[in-house]
């Protein structure tokens, strides 16, 4: 019962998250087929990502440290996998594609990444903890996820129409982005008390909005035939 719920309490969140990212694209959608492997793909991240944290942990002198290298694990994790199964293909034809599918396999990696989280306070604490615990993890870390991940698949947009080298540069320039992004947040929660964790959320939905009219702006970028 516990695994159902941390399951069911990981699942649906990012699902209701995923019907409001894919309204952004909903004049020319994606195949579903791809959605849910995008999605899959960042859930099987997260298998990857832990044995690689775990090992790097046991090298790195400092939290801090530890947690700027995991930051750089998983946006990096999520990017490969998005590139293998899904920003490669030929329905990825035009720039804000590579945001949606960036941030379906964020949602993913965060529906896997927030089950694992909520099987622990359900294991023996109580329901309020649980309560809490999850909608830190929808209102904050999810969303982190959804940012970090946006913002490369942002960097892919900008130079949709530009030549290899010059995507190469956007995306290094996004991922780089991506991860001090994920690891500013990660360093603020390590140094704010439980009470004041809303102002380190607002660093995340002030990011969102910003995010929100960037899209805006992608989807009114002109299409190119050559």
């Amino acid at each position: 019962m516990p695994l159902f719920i941390a399951f069911g309490g990981g699942i649906f969140p990012a699902l209701l998250w995923l019907w409001f990212w894919l309204r952004e694209d909903s004049k020319h959608p994606e195949p579903r087929r791809l959605i849910a492997l995008a999605f899959l793909a960042g859930m099987v991240a997260v298998a990857l990502v832990i044995p690689i944290e775990q090992w790097v942990a046991g090298y790195l002198p400092t939290e801090t440290a530890t947690f700027l290298a995991w930051s750089a694990i998983e946006e990096m994790t999520k990017f490969l996998l998005a590139w293998i199964t899904v920003l490669r293909r030929s329905d990825n034809d035009e720039p804000i594609d590579s945001v949606i599918y960036m941030v379906v396999v964020a949602l993913g990696f965060a529906a896997a990444e927030n089950t694992l989280f909520l099987l622990s306070p359900l294991s023996g604490d109580s329901l309020s903890q649980t309560i809490i615990t999850g909608d830190y993890r929808f209102v904050g870390a999810t969303l982190l996820h959804v940012l970090a991940s946006a913002v490369i698949g942002a960097s892919l947009a900008f130079s949709f129409y530009r030549s290899r080298w010059v995507r190469a540069r956007y995306l290094l320039f996004g991922v780089i982005l991506s991860i001090a992004l994920h690891g500013l947040f990660n360093f603020l929660i390590m140094n704010t008390a439980a009470d004041e964790m809303v102002r380190t959320f607002s660093f995340v939905w002030i990011g969102l909005v910003a995010l929100l009219a960037i899209l805006e702006f992608i989807k009114r970028m002109p299409r190119r035939t050559s």
